[in-house]
This record gives C-alpha cells, structure tokens and sequence, in this order.
C-alpha cells in the first residue's frame, strides 16, 4: 500500500540497462538451445555450410581465377561472412520483443533492452564463429594473413550495425503490416544473395552494371573489407561512408517508427500473427 520512493542516479540507471540486457542477450543466445556451446557450434557449422557450398560453385563454374589473387578462402570469408551477420542480425532485431510482449510485463524490460539484446547476441554468436573458422584454417591449412585486420574487423561491425538499423525499421511497422514486413523480409534476404556482391568485386563490373548494386550498403561493405584484406585489391567503385551515413539515417528513422509504434500499440494485434 506504502512505497518509499527511491532517487536513483544515471549511472545506478545505466547499469541496471546494462544487467538486463546482459541477462537478455544470454537468454537470446540459448534461445536455439539450452546449452550456448551448441549453439554457437550450430551457428559456426552453418558458416562452414555456406563456405563450402560456395567454394563448391566456384569451382564447379570455373570462377576461382576470377577472383582476387590472393587466398581463396579469405576471398569467400570477406563475402559469406558479412552478408551472414547482416542478414541474421536484421532478422534478429526484426522479430525481437514489442510493446505488446509478454516480456514487457516484467519491470526491468523494455523495448530498447529487447533491440539491443538481439542485436549483441548476434554479434557474439557470428563473432566466435569466425574466430573459430579462422583458427581452423590458420592452424591446419595455411596461415592467414590480413593486409589490414582493424579496417576488417571496422567492416564486420558496419555490416552488422546496417543489419539491426534495417531490422530496427522492419521491427517497427511489423505491427501494423506483419504479412507485408515478412515479405520485404524475404525478398530482401533473397535479393542480396546476389546483390551483397559476395561473389564478385566491384572492380570488374561495368560501369551499366554498377548501378544495378551501388544502391545497396552491404555491396559497399563487402567490396571495403576486401580493400583491407587485400594488399592487392583496391575498391575504385564504392566507398564506407555511404553504407556508415545510411546506417545512421536508418536507425534514426527506425527509432522514429518504433516510437510511433510503441504509443499506439494495442495488445490485441497479436492476434493478427
């Protein structure tokens, strides 16, 4: 009946958001499986399913010796891996907890706690998985050598942090339209096996085709690391301030939307999923 009001300072505020969201993006990651090994293993044995489905079509199609000289496998990690965490990560923040989930009935919980966990879980999950790889292939092939590792890893977290600011904005209007957001979803994952140039460079694409995916963040990305990668390689067709500027603009706007959203949610549009 008789609450005593305690003043709280922004710091105590902040590490109470930095607990919950701890506990959050624990319970994100084990979400898979109740044992987090398992599922990060599952996660790196998806990896090694795209790297050697990918490695088995260039060879089949002839196209190694259209590639970057240099190793062949760094080749294939700079594509696959980055469109993997940026996909997953979109996916994750899209379907991430709302204003009507059950979850928010808990005190600690809201939707930035939500957002941010599914976001890191990703990022801890993808990032074991490539180390892990890399390991691997260091230690029982040939050693891996980056001509810059700082710029790659700079790479990876800017294809990672376009992947949640498109899934910030496709989480938002989820409520209003959850068939129609699925279906951008779908189309986009799809259009980017192609589109994320993860099989190709930029360099020698002319000039009729470059306008075709100079549109999309994640080609910039993906032709940028492998600039830092390859001390051979020198991206003349893209850049990493548009894919960083759009990454701003983009949660910018996602914010914006969930916002909205948030105000007017109503716990009965769960029943529409």
């Amino acid at each position: 009946m008789f609450e005593t009001a305690r003043r709280t300072s922004t710091g105590s505020l902040l590490l109470s958001l930095l607990g919950v969201t701890y506990h959050a993006s624990v319970r994100k990651v084990r979400k898979t499986h109740g044992n987090a090994l398992v599922a990060i293993g599952m996660s790196v044995f998806q990896s090694v399913l795209f790297l050697a489905a990918f490695y088995l079509i260039f060879t089949i199609m002839g196209a190694r010796t259209m590639a970057i000289r240099g190793d062949f496998m760094l080749y294939l990690l700079s594509g696959i891996f980055l469109y993997l965490v940026h996909i997953q990560a979109l996916t994750s923040v899209m379907n991430s907890e709302n204003s009507t989930s059950p979850m928010m009935q808990h005190a600690p919980m809201n939707t930035l706690v939500a957002i941010l966990s599914s976001a890191l879980s990703i990022l801890y999950v993808k990032t074991i998985s490539i180390l892990v790889i890399l390991f691997v292939l260091h230690t029982l092939f040939q050693p891996i050598e980056m001509d810059d590792w700082s710029g790659a890893m700079l790479m990876y977290l800017l294809a990672w942090g376009s992947g949640c600011a498109i899934g910030l904005i496709l989480m938002a209007f989820k409520p209003w339209a959850p068939d129609v957001v699925s279906i951008i979803q779908l189309v986009y994952v799809r259009a980017n096996m192609i589109a994320s140039g993860k099989m190709f460079v930029a360099n020698t694409l002319p000039g009729f085709m470059l306008a075709m995916f100079d549109w999309n963040p994640l080609f910039h990305i993906i032709d940028q690391t492998r600039g830092f990668v390859f001390v051979n390689y020198f991206p003349h067709y893209s850049n990493w301030q548009y894919p960083l500027y759009a990454t701003f603009a983009l949660i910018m706007i996602g914010m914006m939307g969930e916002f909205f959203t948030r105000k007017r949610a109503s716990a009965s549009w769960d029943a529409r999923r």
